[in-house]
């Protein structure tokens, strides 16, 4: 099994597309997330283990502001948070409160995490924004979690945008959103990623030639042995 950092390196110039592509390929289909884009338009690739949070809907003896000195509280699951993971939050696709905002992401930022993945949105905008913590959210909210939310825990199975996470699944987040590679999957995609990228790149060469799509796209037999030839060039 290789490490993390070896796995997050052959990732970094492999798209979510690819991946759902490479994941079909093993009859996996669900593992795109709906819901979840970049807050920022320029938000590079990123890559890192899941660390799932789970919100159920509001209920009124729950869902209260003393809730969030709770020793089980979103505070609390952030301090679990190890470095360099990727929070999953599942906030059931709820948008008009928002699960985190400045405060919270200023500390996860701090801790050295590497983004925020939900289904449901941030508050506090520009005071997200101006932390620097990378966020794939599906919106804002002024109103705070509990006006629509009770968290309930942390790292255990989770759905969020549609898709199961399990702790310890690798998430990739780029421009098209979020994927899930399943961690029995991990070091198989990590290997063919690159590849895959590099045969598309070929092919949208020759298509810049003139080439048409039928046997090119997948690749014929023909085809794949041009391309072949071309890596020995």
């Amino acid at each position: 099994m290789a490490d993390d950092a070896s796995i997050i390196a052959a990732l970094r110039h492999v798209s979510s597309a690819t991946i759902t592509t490479l994941l079909l390929k093993k009859g996996l289909r669900n593992i795109w997330m709906r819901g979840p884009k970049p807050l920022r338009a320029d938000q590079p690739r990123l890559i890192g283990r899941a660390f799932t949070m789970r919100f159920v809907p509001a209920r009124e003896d729950l869902a209260t502001p003393e809730s969030w000195s709770s020793p089980r509280s979103t505070r609390a699951a952030i301090e679990a948070m190890p470095d360099g993971a990727i929070a999953v939050v599942d906030a059931m696709g709820v948008t008009d409160a928002g699960i985190f905002g400045d405060i919270l992401c200023a500390r996860m930022a701090k801790r050295g995490i590497t983004a925020l993945v939900t289904d449901g949105a941030v508050r506090d905008l520009a005071g997200v924004l101006g932390t620097g913590l990378p966020v794939w959210c599906a919106g804002a909210a002024a109103p705070p979690s509990v006006a629509g939310l009770t968290f309930v825990n942390w790292d255990e199975p989770i759905g969020c945008g549609g898709v199961a996470v399990f702790p310890n699944d690798l998430i990739l987040a780029d421009a098209d959103g979020a994927v899930v590679i399943p961690a029995a999957f991990v070091d198989e995609i990590a290997a063919g990623g690159a590849e895959q990228e590099r045969l598309e790149a070929w092919i949208m060469e020759e298509v810049g030639k003139g080439l048409p799509l039928p046997g090119l796209y997948p690749p014929n037999a023909e085809h794949k042995a041009r391309y072949e030839a071309s890596k020995n060039r």
